[in-house]
């Protein structure tokens, strides 16, 4: 039987079971707390692969649609065909 808390003996294990407990539940909130953070991290770095896979998707689109254009015009060296410069 455990000593009562008014006994010498009692009060500090009693203090110790209390401080341990204490000890725990800080370190329980500072994990949830990272925890947290880490699962908004790995919310924001999928986001930014989806956004990332949108562009590359885009920009390979981008240059098929040139190279068939390019494949299926005439090639001319003519510059009197080709528009002026944006400075004019």
């Amino acid at each position: 039987m455990d000593p009562a808390p008014n006994e010498p003996d009692g009060g500090a294990m009693q203090g110790d079971h209390e401080q341990r407990l204490t000890e725990l539940e800080s370190r329980i909130a500072f994990q949830e707390h990272a925890l947290n953070e880490l699962s908004d991290a790995l919310a924001a770095a999928r986001d930014e692969e989806a956004r990332n896979a949108l562009l590359l998707h885009r920009a390979l689109e981008e240059l098929r649609q040139l190279r068939l254009a390019l494949s299926s015009g005439p090639v001319t060296g003519d510059p009197s065909n080709e528009p002026p410069p944006p400075h004019y």
